[in-house]
């Protein structure tokens, strides 16, 4: 019988640094993401052929670009490289991911979106702003985005954090105690990134201890991460 102690980290279904495709199944919804979620699902019913996923860092929008890359069986197309993949798409769906984190390549992305208009195709978007607001200066481009869908994903609401935090308990086979996954919710900063990270320092901080996670350790945890102690990398 293998010792859970010795086993290396599971990967988490929530990565959101990673670009892999993960199923729908793994998704937790709440109002906060909802509307966006229902586009993933009704793809490739559409109401415009080009979507912007529109929120605040660590809100969930690469989790699910990733999700409906996987569905789509969309390329992914790096956001400072977009000229490079227009002619290696081949008619299929696209996915930018954080679009907007810096310059946007303006006749690249245009060229693209002109490229996935002509083929019937889909592209998604995901960004941290609304489209008005990346202060795009090709007027062609600022037309083909205004005429995009654009689906506001808001910060993770307590329904959502807490289904994500059990979740990803769950998926490490670890039992949690309902009132600490609530002491996390209020303590920790609103954000899906965020709870992946004090996760697994907490799984980790348990093994190493060998103790059960409990609210003193969560909140040993949550006050070394608010001081700015240690690393949290997933």
């Amino acid at each position: 019988m293998t010792d859970h102690k010795t086993e290396p980290p599971r990967q988490l279904p929530l990565d959101l640094g990673h670009g892999t495709g993960y199923s729908r199944d793994e998704l937790v919804v709440s109002a906060t993401n909802r509307e966006a979620a229902a586009l993933v699902d009704r793809w490739p019913d559409w109401p415009s052929p080009v979507i912007v996923l529109a929120g605040p860092a660590g809100s969930g929008k690469t989790h699910l670009g990733s999700i409906w890359q996987a569905r789509a069986n969309a390329v992914a197309v790096d956001a400072q490289r977009i000229g490079n993949a227009i002619t290696g798409l081949g008619g299929r769906p696209a996915l930018i991911d954080d679009v907007d984190k810096t310059a946007i390549e303006e006749a690249g992305l245009f060229h693209l979106i002109n490229e996935v208009r002509g083929a019937g195709a889909t592209l998604l978007l995901t960004a941290r702003r609304f489209p008005a607001a990346w202060r795009v200066r090709l007027p062609d481009l600022a037309s083909r985005l205004k005429a995009a869908a654009t689906v506001e994903i808001h910060e993770p609401d307590d329904l959502l954090l807490a289904g994500v935090i059990t979740k990803l308990f769950a998926d490490r086979q670890v039992e949690v105690e309902p009132h600490v996954v609530q002491y996390l919710v209020r303590r920790i900063e609103r954000s899906l990134a965020t709870a992946m990270r004090v996760v697994e320092r907490l799984d980790r901080t348990a093994l190493e201890r060998k103790t059960p996670i409990t609210r003193a350790l969560a909140a040993e945890t949550v006050s070394a991460m608010d001081e700015g102690q240690g690393e949290f990398d997933v």
